[in-house]
């Protein structure tokens, strides 16, 4: 017998393992990715349907009070309720509610001079202009005059609409709170 007639099966199987091994380590790499963004999906989803039956509760219980000739308050119908998990699971941190610092560019020196203007919430934050923000950064001295705030009020938005993967994304693309 010819030993080619073994080699030549031997090498193509010994090829064609090599090329299945590469192709399923290739595979389970993108397993993995798709898993991750899958997760981070699943945790975004959650957060919209918290937010949508809370919303969907409020507008029950203001629904409650006009049926009575009692309407509620505005101020007491929540559009967001905060869920720290939630803000956790997607941040990768500790987030407290209302926390400026969540903010990228803001830590606490400016965070304790904006609640000194009246500036203390994410709402507020998000309100505010940014000229009204550089002022009082300039007022504050020159150390604190040199930050940019152009995107603290969308930021701040996000947060106080429970939007975490939106802001994480962006705030992926700033450096030190600058586009």
């Amino acid at each position: 017998m010819d030993i080619m007639c073994f080699i030549i099966p031997a090498l193509v199987g010994l090829i064609f393992g090599i090329f299945g091994y590469l192709l399923g380590k290739m595979s389970s790499k993108k397993d993995v990715l798709l898993a991750v963004s899958l997760q981070e999906d699943l945790d975004v989803c959650k957060s919209t349907v918290k937010n949508l039956n809370q919303k969907i509760n409020a507008l029950d219980v203001e629904l409650a009070s006009k049926t009575k000739n009692n309407p509620a308050p505005q101020s007491s119908i929540s559009q967001f309720i905060f869920d720290k998990e939630i803000a956790l699971n997607i941040l990768g941190k500790k987030v407290k509610e209302n926390d400026l610092k969540i903010v990228e560019g803001i830590g606490p020196k400016i965070e304790a001079l904006f609640n000194e203007a009246g500036i203390a919430t994410w709402q507020d934050l998000s309100k505010a202009s940014t000229e009204k923000l550089q002022n009082i950064l300039d007022a504050a001295g020159e150390n604190f005059a040199m930050h940019n705030p152009s995107t603290w009020p969308k930021q701040a938005l996000m947060a106080h609409q429970g939007k975490w993967q939106e802001l994480k994304d962006w705030q992926a693309n700033l450096l030190g709170g600058k586009e």
